[in-house]
């Protein structure tokens, strides 16, 4: 029976993956109590019980680990979206109750949240229109509604971020005003059918 290879170290992808999420678990812990946009890569090396060596290492640079944390709590959230909206068919009531249960989630979280306080710059928003993991899993959703062009998926996408981010920045008086606003003016635009 043959051996490990040699210098081969068959855990070294799953020590990277448990060193990139413990440094991004730090990461979060931070942005519960602060500003992210001025958490640096000093405090989050700290917090991490690494050297900035180390951090360096995994995230070259202070925006790639946000986006590094942006990208994990997105699929986080969507797969727990997908799971609560599990059962609804009707794509107008689908698509509501993703953007609502999409605001719950985030406001609920305190290092999300903080991405998306009015005083502060819109971090939140600059990222979440510039992810390419938000714009896929916003187009696979969209796409999920009905039939549709490429090009108006991609934008119809495009709009329910922008819907998010800014009900997340702007909130509604309460639930059921974002409620019916996004059952107002979003549902019926996103899930339109075009004329054939």
């Amino acid at each position: 029976m043959a051996g490990p290879v040699k210098g081969s170290d068959w855990l070294a992808a799953r020590r990277t993956e448990v060193a990139a999420d413990r440094i991004l678990d730090a990461a979060e812990d931070l942005y519960t109590q602060g500003d992210p946009a001025s958490i640096g890569m000093n405090e989050i090396a700290r917090a991490a019980g690494c050297s900035r060596a180390t951090l360096y290492r995994y995230f070259e640079n202070r925006e790639a680990l946000r986006t590094a944390y942006v990208h994990r709590e997105t699929y986080r959230l969507s797969g727990e979206i997908k799971r609560r909206i599990n059962g609804i068919d009707d794509p107008h009531e689908r698509l509501a109750a993703s953007i609502t249960t999409a605001l719950r989630m985030v406001r609920e979280s305190p290092a999300l949240a903080s991405w998306f306080v009015s005083t502060r710059p819109p971090l939140g928003g600059e990222i979440a229109g510039q992810s390419e993991v938000i714009t896929a899993l916003a187009t696979a959703f969209v796409n999920s509604l009905g039939p549709h062009d490429t090009a108006t998926v991609a934008r119809r996408a495009r709009w329910v971020v922008r819907v998010i981010t800014s009900l997340l920045m702007f909130p509604g008086q309460d639930d059921a005003d974002e409620r019916a606003m996004i059952e107002e003016f979003v549902v019926p635009i996103v899930t339109q059918v075009p004329a054939q």
